[in-house]
């Protein structure tokens, strides 16, 4: 079976490493042209995913045609706000493969999911979505792993799963799409905001008070999509949400430490090195369709005017008590 990973990033390079030692036969799409031919030469995506080797069934390529060409799978592992164009230029090359999306996050302008993007733009494609606690630094390192792959045709979701399922990544199958995803999405909020309590040393009751708050309105925003108890309550959402908020690896962690530092998001960017840290334009998205659809989400508020509109952290944290 050959598959195509649109997206080589840290996630992206992980999967494509995983199908590779698998036996399949992978393309690993990179923008950059010179990530490209880096990956193929040193057979290391030394920027994204360091030490972790390739094998050499896995092929690095700048060119979409290529990357696509006989391919039976897609898996689309690019920022959400780059996905919309990618789908885009992957339109002409597209043959009814099942597309798998492992993006976390909300399109801005429509405040529409993953995989509504993917419908958008391909049609009445079959797609599955993976989501859970799932670091690539871990994945990558054969650590022990759980996450869901949600699809709404039962069959789709069933080769995705045993496509990718390994003795160290176990994979359950769920048909609650929306839910996965608005998880998925969510949990990132979450994770800026305890990066912040971490970041000014506030301790551990602050920053479960936090996560609570967080599963809180993941629920709320959850329930207005229509996603099942379960999923917000499993691996995609109390799962997810805990790894992130508490994890070394996050980056929405890591940009709620800075924020906490008084850097500027443009110099927290400028450190991140390229990777990007979804939570943002997730906030804007959430915190605009939450205000005008009258959800209750007051941490969301709070993380939306200090990254958006300049507002004093410390004066974030006072109001936010103040409301709950």
């Amino acid at each position: 079976m050959k598959i195509s990973v649109i997206g080589a990033g840290s996630w992206g390079t992980t999967l494509a490493v995983l199908l590779g030692e698998k036996g399949f036969d992978v393309k690993l799409w990179a923008r950059r042209e010179a990530l490209a031919n880096e990956i193929e030469s040193k057979r290391e995506n030394a920027q994204y995913l360091p030490g972790i080797k390739i094998l050499g069934n896995v092929i690095a390529d700048h060119s979409l045609k290529n990357v696509l060409e006989n391919s039976e799978i897609i898996i689309t592992a690019v920022p959400s706000e780059f996905l919309r164009k990618t789908m885009k230029e992957i339109k002409p090359y597209f043959n009814n493969q099942i597309v798998v999306s492992v993006t976390k996050g909300i399109e801005h302008s429509t405040c529409k999911r993953m995989s509504q993007v993917i419908e958008d733009e391909l049609g009445n494609a079959k797609i599955a979505v993976l989501s859970g606690p799932n670091h690539a630094e871990e994945v990558s390192g054969k650590m022990p792993t759980a996450s869901v792959v949600a699809s709404r045709d039962k069959k789709t979701g069933k080769i995705i799963s045993e496509i990718l399922a390994t003795p160290y990544f176990k994979l359950y199958q769920l048909n609650d799409v929306a839910g996965v995803e608005i998880c998925g999405a969510l949990k990132n909020i979450s994770a800026i905001a305890t990066g912040v309590v971490d970041g000014f040393g506030f301790g551990d009751n602050a920053r479960a008070s936090i996560i609570t708050l967080g599963l809180m309105e993941m629920n709320n925003f959850g329930r207005h999509f229509g996603a099942k108890r379960g999923t917000v309550y499993g691996l995609a959402g109390v799962g997810d949400l805990i790894a992130t908020c508490i994890s070394k690896h996050s980056r929405n962690r890591f940009v709620g430490e800075q924020l906490a530092k008084s850097k500027s998001i443009e110099e927290i960017k400028t450190e991140m090195h390229g990777m990007v840290a979804e939570g943002i334009p997730t906030t804007k998205a959430v915190y605009e369709y939450g205000s005008k659809h009258s959800i209750e989400m007051p941490l969301t508020q709070q993380a939306y005017e200090v990254l958006f509109e300049n507002k004093n952290i410390k004066q974030a944290i006072k109001d936010l008590l103040s409301l709950i």
